[in-house]
């Protein structure tokens, strides 16, 4: 899976690809300054079907 994440103290933003299970056991950290100080970003996501439920 791939990953959003956006840091606090450098303002980079940046992409993970992980397993699920990797990423619920790694710490992330910015690749541009080191920092762990960093939140996920989560998209919106919009499920369109073709028949009314």
């Amino acid at each position: 899976m791939n990953y959003a994440f956006h840091c606090r103290k450098c303002g980079d933003h940046f992409d993970v690809s992980e397993s699920l299970a990797e990423h619920e056991k790694h710490q992330e950290e910015c690749p541009k300054c080191g920092s762990t100080d960093i939140r996920q970003k989560f998209d919106q996501v919009v499920i369109k079907t073709s028949k009314k439920s």
